[in-house]
């Protein structure tokens, strides 16, 4: 038997005022409450902590997909 997904995030990156850039997308990690689970998805992505000064937005992967579809 499958394992259910457990859904994933579009992560962002500020770049520049109002620029974003989409650094990628990352699996929810089950078991962590949704806020750590985005706070890890964006240290997965970039392989480290979040340096001072770095903003980041992690948009679920269904909203981002609803958002796409117009």
């Amino acid at each position: 038997m499958t394992k259910p997904a457990h859904g994933g995030y579009v992560v962002l990156q500020q770049v520049d005022g109002d620029e974003w850039r989409m650094i990628g997308e990352m699996d929810r990690r089950p078991g962590l409450p949704a806020r750590k689970s985005r706070g890890q998805a964006v240290r997965d992505l970039i392989g480290r902590e979040p340096q001072n000064g770095e903003v980041f937005a992690v948009v679920p992967r269904s909203e981002w997909r609803n958002g796409l579809d117009h």
